[in-house]
């Protein structure tokens, strides 16, 4: 017996509006369970939509540069065997509603009587001018309920040149489109009362070529600077002594059979942050929108950045104080590969207290991390190297682990952070305090 079956967008973590970055299935293709029917992409990461029925694929709903979200339908695919005219076995249809006309959202319909026109006439707009208010100012063409919204955005919608409804109709959507394009031409333009770096045309000076940033690239840049021009970032800047540590790794690793992964040095860095920030609450907090409140968390979940050929993503493990440092390291080893891979899900990435730049496997001395708003603070670390020490007596070899931590100063002070990274090094240089 056949069935027909939908292809919907799986939970991704409240993610609304992301993009289809492209449609690898069209009607006819058999598709096997758990085929990459679509990629898209947020702005954290890209991701593969795998199938979830294998059949023949009737009806694709979707196209490179639509937006979708959890629940969306992406394709119906005829399980059980081939659609055929004249098939003996009857095909059980599943009710697919039709796409709303983008035109006319639900918003509008349930804040207009029934009985009113489809087109109900528009409301004049005035438009100040320097003479003073224009009373044959165009009209937007715009519902009372979309009108009711962009006043209590501060929106004019005079300003609103052409909606995406019927006829040029004033939508919610292109309000809300508006507001995001005003935010982002202002920091782009003016970067917060910046003047912003004249465009240079480098063709004179020899051959060139442009290249598009990816849309995790863009993005990212975009908040980073939101960050760098909104919080006053100080970074601190120590050593940690880890060379018992480090000979305990050895031996650790030294015991593992072949295939068993290898402990790596990044998971007993999260695990001295961990207890730091149990020692110190307000490293695991956020500020309040209006900073007027500090959220204290209870939870603790550790984000860590990831290079990935489509730029640098953030996976989260979760729940880092209940778990060992093997769990450790098998998720954060599936977590990374799922990031290479492009197959990092939204939710994958959400609800980190404290993130971790670690550049130990590349080099560098120092560097200073931005923090990866909400949250208030970030630590990086680089490649640990031997140095001479005193101990007192005479100096030794001793391998030495830089740290450096960015953290937002409205909520973390000078000595509070030096007490924090005091905390770290102390765990990291004698790892059994982690037991206590």
């Amino acid at each position: 017996m056949t069935v027909l079956i939908e292809i919907k967008v799986p939970d991704v973590g409240n993610v609304a509006d992301i993009d289809v970055v492209e449609v690898l299935i069209q009607p006819g293709d058999v598709v096997a369970l758990e085929q990459t029917v679509a990629t898209l992409e947020t702005d954290k990461a890209s991701m593969d939509l795998p199938s979830s029925a294998a059949g023949t694929v009737q009806q694709v709903y979707i196209k490179p540069g639509d937006k979708v979200s959890q629940g969306s339908l992406i394709a119906t695919v005829l399980a059980g065997g081939e659609q055929q005219t004249g098939t003996k076995e009857p095909v059980q249809q599943v009710a697919i509603p039709e796409a709303a006309p983008v035109e006319t959202p639900a918003v509008d319909k349930v804040s207009e009587p029934v009985s009113q026109p489809a087109k109900p006439a528009p409301e004049p707009v005035a438009v100040e001018t320097k003479q003073g208010t224009d009373s044959t100012a165009q009209k937007a063409h715009a519902s009372p309920s979309v009108r009711l919204f962009a006043r209590e955005l501060g929106v004019d919608v005079s300003r609103i040149k052409t909606g995406s409804g019927r006829k040029g109709r004033i939508l919610k959507d292109d309000v809300k489109n508006f507001v995001k394009n005003v935010m982002t031409e202002g920091v782009a333009a003016t970067g917060a009362g910046i003047p912003s770096i004249p465009a240079v045309d480098f063709s004179p000076f020899g051959e060139t070529e442009v290249q598009k940033l990816s849309k995790i690239k863009r993005l990212t840049g975009q908040n980073l600077s939101r960050v760098w021009l909104n919080l006053p970032l100080v970074t601190y800047h120590e050593e940690a002594d880890i060379t018992d540590l480090e000979a305990f790794r050895t031996s650790l690793n030294a015991e593992k059979t072949n295939g068993e992964l290898k402990i790596t040095g990044l998971m007993f860095v999260i695990k001295a942050l961990v207890a730091a920030m149990q020692q110190f609450p307000n490293f695991n907090a956020s500020l309040s929108a209006d900073g007027e409140n500090l959220i204290l968390k209870k939870y603790f979940n550790i984000g860590i950045a990831v290079d990935t050929p489509n730029g640098l993503v953030v996976p989260v493990l979760r729940n880092v104080n209940n778990k060992s440092i093997n769990e450790l390291t098998a998720e954060l080893a599936e977590k990374s590969e799922k990031a290479r891979l492009g197959k990092l899900m939204p939710a994958d990435m959400q609800g980190g207290c404290m993130t971790i730049s670690s550049l130990g496997g590349i080099g560098g001395t120092a560097f200073t991390p931005i923090v990866n708003a909400p949250e208030v603070a970030i630590l990086g670390v680089t490649r640990a190297r031997m140095q001479p020490v005193w101990n007192g007596k005479e100096f030794e070899p001793r391998l030495m682990l830089p740290l450096d931590l960015t953290y937002d100063h409205r909520v973390i002070d000078g000595a509070e952070g030096a007490r924090f990274m005091a905390a770290v090094k102390q765990y990291l240089s004698d790892i059994r305090r982690l037991l206590l």
